[in-house]
C-alpha cells in the first residue's frame, strides 16, 4: 500500500491545508572542500570560511601580526593605491567629466573613490611644491637685510653694521655656489643694503645739522628721505591704536575673557612671527604652505555650493556636485603636480641640454593653459548645457571661487602667522 500521500490526505480531510515543506537551506559548510580544515571566529566561533565571519561578520585579520602587513593596509585605506590608480589617473587628466560621469552611471568599483583621489593627488603635490622650492635660495637675500642699519645712531656704527650686512652677503654668496639665479638675488640684495647705508648717513648728517641750526636760532633744514624700512611698517593695530599686550590689548566685549586672553597670545604670536618672517622670508612660506591644504579641505565643499546654486534648476543633489568638486580639485593638483616636473626638468636641460628647453617650455605652457580648457569641458560634459550657459557660468563660477581663494589664502597666512 502506498503511504507517501497520507499526511497531505489527512490534513486535507480535517480541513486544513497542507504545511509546505522547509526549504533546502545550503550552509557555508556545504561550500566548504571536502576534508579542508575549518577555522573558528574568535568572537562567535563560528567556522570561517573567508575573510569574514559569516554570522557575526567580524574580519580574520586584527591588530596582532606582522607590522608590514599593518600597514600596508593603513596604506591602502589612506591612498587606496592598487591598479584603480592607474586606471583614474589617465582619465582624470585626458577626458575631462569622464570619471564624474562614470560615476554618476554607477560605475563606481574599477575606479579610486573622488575623496580618495583628491586626497592623495592633494599630499603629493604640496609635497613636490615644497620639495621643488629652495627656501634657502630665499633666506639667503634676506641675510643682507638683518644688519639693522636703520638704528644706527653714528656713521661709525653704520659702518660697522654695513660690514657685517655684507659679510652676511658673502657667507650666502659661498654657500648658493654657482646658481645665477641666486646670485643675482644677492646683488639686488647688495645694492640695497648699500642705499640703506647711506639714506642712514644722510640722515645722521641732517640730524647734526639740525642741532646746530636750533643752537644757532636757525630753521632746522629739510629732512631727508629715509625710506620706509622702518621696523613699525605694518604694525598690529586695534581700534586704531597700536596693540600693545598691557597699553591696550584686545578686549572684544561680547567675548568671554578667555576668548580675549586667546586672540592676545595669538597677537603676540604673530607679532613675533613678522618680526622673525623679515630675518626669515622662508619660515614663513614653508609655515604657509603647510596650512594650505587645511584651507582647500574647506574650500571645496564651498565651490559645491557654489555649483548647486549655478545649477540649481539641473535638480542635482549637493553630493553630485561635491564629486564635480572632488574630481576638478584632483585634476588642479595633478597639473600642478606635472608643472612642477616640468619646470624642474626645463632647469636640468638648462645645464645639460640645452636643446630640450624650448621644448619642455612649451609643454610647461600647455600643461597651464589645459588646466582652464579641461574645467570648462568637464563643465559642458558634466551638466550638459550649451555652450553660451556653460561658458557665462563657468565665468560665475570661477569669479566666485577665485575671490573665495583669494579670502582662503588670506585666511591661511594669517593663521600660519598667528597659529602655526
Amino acid at each position: 500500500m502506498n503511504h507517501e500521500g497520507a499526511p497531505e490526505d489527512a490534513a486535507e480531510s480535517a480541513g486544513e491545508s497542507p504545511a509546505p515543506a522547509p526549504p533546502a537551506v545550503e550552509t557555508p559548510a556545504a561550500a566548504t572542500p571536502a576534508g579542508a580544515p575549518l577555522r573558528a571566529c574568535g568572537n562567535c566561533g563560528a567556522p570561517m570560511h573567508g575573510p569574514f565571519c559569516y554570522a557575526c561578520g567580524q574580519p580574520e585579520k586584527g591588530m596582532i601580526r606582522h607590522l608590514a602587513s599593518v600597514m600596508a593596509d593603513v596604506a591602502d585605506t589612506i591612498f587606496n593605491v592598487d591598479s584603480r590608480i592607474f586606471r583614474s589617473i589617465l582619465p582624470l587628466y585626458f577626458r575631462p567629466g569622464y570619471l564624474t560621469n562614470e560615476y554618476f552611471a554607477g560605475r563606481r568599483t574599477r575606479y579610486v573613490t573622488p575623496f580618495r583621489l583628491f586626497f592623495f593627488l592633494c599630499v603629493i603635490s604640496f609635497f613636490a611644491i615644497q620639495l621643488s622650492l629652495n627656501f634657502d635660495d630665499i633666506n639667503f637675500v634676506g641675510e643682507g637685510n638683518n644688519a639693522g642699519i636703520e638704528h644706527a645712531q653714528t656713521k661709525a656704527e653704520v659702518e660697522t653694521r654695513l660690514q657685517a650686512g655684507l659679510q652676511g652677503l658673502a657667507t650666502a654668496r659661498a654657500a648658493a655656489g654657482n646658481r645665477a639665479k641666486v646670485a643675482a638675488k644677492l646683488d639686488k640684495a647688495e645694492s640695497e643694503l648699500r642705499h640703506k647705508a647711506e639714506q642712514r648717513l644722510a640722515w645722521l648728517a641732517w640730524s647734526e645739522k639740525k642741532d646746530a641750526a636750533i643752537a644757532a636760532g636757525k630753521a632746522p633744514p629739510p629732512e631727508p628721505d629715509e625710506g620706509n624700512d622702518s621696523d613699525e611698517v605694518g604694525v598690529l593695530q586695534f581700534d586704531g591704536v597700536p596693540w600693545d599686550p598691557v597699553a591696550h590689548p584686545i578686549a572684544v566685549d561680547w567675548l568671554p575673557a578667555f576668548a580675549n586672553v586667546k586672540l592676545n597670545a595669538m597677537a603676540q604670536h604673530a607679532k613675533e612671527n613678522i618680526a622673525a618672517a623679515k630675518k626669515h622670508p622662508a619660515d614663513a612660506l614653508a609655515r604657509l604652505f603647510s596650512v594650505l591644504p587645511q584651507a582647500l579641505f574647506v574650500l571645496m565643499p564651498l565651490f559645491a555650493i557654489l555649483l548647486k546654486v549655478a545649477y540649481i534648476f539641473k535638480r542635482r543633489l549637493y553630493m553630485e556636485h561635491l564629486m564635480v568638486a572632488l574630481h576638478s580639485h584632483a585634476f588642479i593638483f595633478l597639473s600642478l603636480l606635472l608643472v612642477v616636473l616640468v619646470h624642474l626638468a626645463v632647469g636640468w636641460s638648462g645645464n645639460h641640454a640645452t636643446w630640450a628647453t624650448p621644448v619642455l617650455t612649451l609643454v610647461r605652457a600647455a600643461v597651464w593653459t589645459w588646466i582652464p580648457v579641461y574645467l570648462f569641458l568637464m563643465a559642458k560634459r558634466v551638466y550638459k548645457q550649451g555652450w553660451f550657459m556653460t561658458t557665462f557660468k563657468f565665468c560665475l563660477v570661477g569669479f566666485c571661487y577665485i575671490m573665495l581663494l583669494s579670502f582662503g589664502i588670506a585666511g591661511a597666512a594669517i593663521a600660519s602667522l598667528a597659529i602655526a
